[in-house]
């Protein structure tokens, strides 16, 4: 089926299952933004729209309803997703409503959700930069479609480990990383320089190989 088919009765769905404030938020409230998000962003990562929930109502640290424009509920983990328009987040927002979004973010958090915010624009203008974050997020909480090797696994892990740290990546930080020995440690890290992804860094005249750092953007290991 086409995203259009399949948005209308992701939508019909959660119309007929709700009511009152729950069923009119979520009339008047999933507009082109969060269409364009679905369409441009999420279908070409997931190709589905399952265990997703438009404007989904949760309640901030002082008791009231917020809806959130998306919710991945999967079952083992709670995301919301929010597309911010510059005008609305940015240019039109006065302090004290700063302060409420960023309270209710931290409170959220507390709760046990994970806010993800995309930019209106780069929603629009480029999605392929939000379809991979959105395959980063998200290939954290479910296994690859197809099967994975261990050895992959933690190639990607390093991968992440590198971009954490904003500097070369050492033998010793993945050791602490994964609990493992320099020997196997390094040997991580050489394969990563094989396929491209790691460039080594000498010490000294050249005579030991003392950090890596990454080759490209660590992005597009995870587009």
């Amino acid at each position: 089926m086409h995203f259009e088919e399949v948005h209308t009765s992701f939508i019909q769905h959660h119309l007929t299952n709700r009511t009152g404030e729950r069923k009119g938020r979520l009339e008047r409230g999933h507009n082109h933004a969060e269409t364009l998000f679905l369409r441009n962003v999420w279908w070409p990562v997931q190709g589905n729209l399952q265990s997703l929930h438009p404007e989904y109502e949760v309640l901030d640290w002082r008791g009231r309803s917020y809806f959130a424009d998306l919710a991945w509920l999967p079952g083992y983990v709670k995301l919301l997703f929010e597309i911010k328009g510059y005008a609305t987040h940015v240019r039109d927002m006065d302090r004290k409503k700063y302060c409420n979004e960023l309270n209710r973010e931290t409170f959220l958090h507390a709760m046990g959700y994970h806010v993800i915010s995309f930019a209106y624009d780069d929603v629009e203008q480029q999605p392929e930069l939000c379809a991979t974050m959105l395959r980063m997020v998200l290939s954290r909480y479910q296994p690859s479609q197809t099967p994975i090797s261990r050895a992959l696994l933690a190639e990607k892990e390093i991968i992440r480990l590198a971009l954490q740290l904003a500097k070369p990546i050492r033998p010793k930080d993945v050791e602490q990383h994964f609990g493992i020995d320099h020997k196997t440690a390094v040997l991580m890290l050489q394969k990563l320089c094989t396929k491209g992804w790691l460039i080594p860094s000498y010490s000294g005249k050249g005579a030991r190989i003392v950090r890596y750092e990454l080759a490209r953007g660590g992005l597009d290991y995870f587009s």
